[in-house]
């Protein structure tokens, strides 16, 4: 062999060699990009999944969190509710309470042979009942002056239904129930007085709310009264300008007197005229509950 031929064997066969490792180094070279390009797919894969959890948990936080806020908000409004009914009956309670340290306690009480006003009481304010309403024009009649408004409307809401009602007897001192008394014993005797007068410190007169009805035909005569149309309309009106009937018929303490009213106050009125109750059938503690309201 000469040596021209050797140089080209050698010089291919080195470039077979050199072939050789090139496609070795490439195939491991392109093994390497597969499996890097497998774990990033696999990279990716996680990335996503990872990511897809992340936002899951994130949502179902916000979710828990909305929840809590949306229930604390709740439960603070709850609160602030109740924190408002406290304030509320709190307020009220000291209105109730205004309103009973400016109310006479006597107003609601049974005077008839069970309670005692002094010599010294008399009602805050008293007013004159202007003549217009007074069955005598010779006497001055005085009433509460609290109450005045409310026997006014009766009174002018009689006349619009036709019936002609007056006042003759209103706010009567302790002297001058006494005085009072004294005639009728002198005049009737004593057992028969104590039938329909009572003694001084026991009148309803004496408080300043209480009054006796005529009509403007009837003479001054009181007997009779419980057959006019004025008592009918009184049984059925009266309770709603806060009057009730002092004593009925086979009531425990005087003698039938259609003509004597009371000032009680409308919702003291209208639950003794709905329940077909009087006021003296009443317990007192269930009476003073009514207080309060006596002049609304």
């Amino acid at each position: 062999m000469n040596k021209k031929n050797l140089y080209t064997n050698v010089a291919l066969a080195i470039i077979i060699l050199f072939g050789i490792y090139g496609y070795i180094r490439i195939n491991s070279l392109s093994n390497k990009i597969e499996t890097l390009s497998l774990n990033m797919i696999d990279f990716q894969t996680k990335t996503a999944s990872t990511t897809i959890e992340l936002r899951t948990s994130i949502n179902e936080t916000r979710t828990i969190l909305d929840k809590g806020l949306t229930q604390q908000t709740q439960n603070v409004g709850a609160i602030e509710q109740r924190l408002q009914q406290q304030v509320g009956s709190v307020v009220g309670t000291v209105s109730t309470l205004q309103k009973l340290s400016k109310t006479d306690p006597q107003l609601l009480a049974k005077y008839s042979k069970v309670f005692f006003l002094n010599e010294n009481y008399a009602p805050a304010r008293l007013t004159e009942i202007p003549t217009a309403y007074k069955f005598s024009d010779k006497k001055a009649v005085s009433i509460n002056a609290d109450v005045w408004p409310h026997l006014q409307a009766l009174i002018d809401s009689a006349k619009s239904s036709g019936i002609g009602l007056l006042v003759s007897s209103g706010y009567r001192s302790f002297s001058e129930q006494k005085a009072l008394k004294s005639d009728y014993r002198v005049v009737y005797g004593a057992g028969t007085a104590n039938q329909f007068s009572a003694d001084q410190g026991y009148s309803e007169h004496q408080l300043g709310t209480a009054l006796d009805f005529l009509t403007d035909n009837s003479n001054g005569e009181l007997t009779g009264f419980y057959k006019t149309p004025a008592y009918q309309w009184l049984l059925a009106n009266a309770y709603r300008y806060g009057f009730i009937l002092s004593y009925p018929k086979d009531n425990q303490y005087y003698v039938f007197e259609p003509w004597h009213w009371r000032y009680v106050g409308i919702r003291l009125a209208t639950d003794l005229h709905d329940q077909g109750k009087n006021f003296y059938d009443l317990d007192q503690r269930k009476i003073d509950e009514y207080l309060v309201s006596v002049f609304e």
